[in-house]
């Protein structure tokens, strides 16, 4: 059996994907763990956290999020402001793919109800996640050059989520924080209930 290869080394252990990848080499900033938490929050400065401008572009991948309410939508906002006020100017879109495990209904939309035009409100990233025991939503959100004080602050995040209606669900947002003050503050919270377990870490992309 062949193995494949990048930078002549296997798969399971490249540490970067050279030129194939923008990514780059990731330095893990933060790693926060829900435990019937109301919010997860990253402040500048805080409690071992950087988001400034040492990186250019940040990532923060989730890991079986899971709702404490079934149903609940995972939403996130930025701050200008250390995390006083998290209200930053956003346009974005939305969309979804849907497929139930019946084989019965599959969808693939633009969503014009989570998707903001110069809406200060949370944004949402993650749509119905189920509180079953084995019900999670997992992905990741990419947060470009926050401390820039010339250009809007782009974003772009992918969710994959169990459904509580027995069906995986993606979720496909991005947009911009019309804001050119640095974003030195993202937090992330449910539509409702506390986020009961799973974890959030936070990449500086070199």
């Amino acid at each position: 059996m062949s193995i494949i290869k990048l930078n002549n080394q296997a798969v399971k252990n490249a540490t970067s994907f050279g030129s194939i990848s923008s990514l780059g080499s990731m330095t893990l900033i933060k790693k926060l763990t829900a435990s019937s938490s109301a919010t997860l929050s990253f402040v500048d400065g805080s409690d071992g956290v950087t988001l400034d401008n040492s990186y250019k572009e940040y990532l923060f991948t989730f890991n079986n999020i899971h709702p404490q309410n079934d149903d609940t939508h995972l939403y996130f906002n930025m701050s200008i402001d250390g995390g006083s006020n998290y209200n930053v100017t956003k346009t974005t879109t939305v969309f979804r793919t849907y497929h139930d495990e019946g084989n019965a209904v599959t969808l693939l939309d633009y969503r014009t109800g989570p998707d903001l035009a110069q809406g200060t409100g949370f944004q949402l990233i993650a749509n119905g996640v189920g509180n079953g025991n084995d019900e999670s939503s997992s992905g990741y959100l990419q947060l470009f050059n926050p401390s820039s004080t010339t250009f809007v602050k782009h974003f772009i995040s992918k969710q994959t989520a169990y459904h509580e209606s027995d069906a995986v669900m993606n979720h496909y947002v991005a947009g911009y924080g019309n804001t050119t003050s640095s974003v030195d503050a993202v937090i992330f919270q449910m539509s409702s209930g506390n986020i009961d377990a799973g974890d959030i870490c936070l990449y500086g992309i070199a």
